[in-house]
């Protein structure tokens, strides 16, 4: 078993997807963290969603149809 504490980061195609994403977390009150893209990570965005293991699955289904996600990646701090 390990302290580390883990979460996804779901990167987009571009920071208008980011936002709008992050836009529909808020009106659904679903946990969530805009955060530049860690750098160890390529991306095209510069900033991508850090959300909670337990809320990924809701996450997802939520942003599902509404906004291109580019990757999911699972990470801990």
């Amino acid at each position: 078993m390990t302290d580390q504490h883990s979460y996804y980061v779901i990167l987009f195609k571009s920071v208008s997807y980011a936002l709008k994403a992050e836009k529909i977390l808020k009106q659904e009150g679903l946990p969530h963290k805009l955060i530049p893209v860690p750098k160890h990570i390529s991306s095209d965005c510069g900033v991508c969603l850090r959300i909670d293991v337990d809320a990924k699955d809701k996450i997802v289904a939520l942003l599902s149809g509404k906004v291109d996600l580019e990757e999911i990646r699972k990470l801990a701090d």
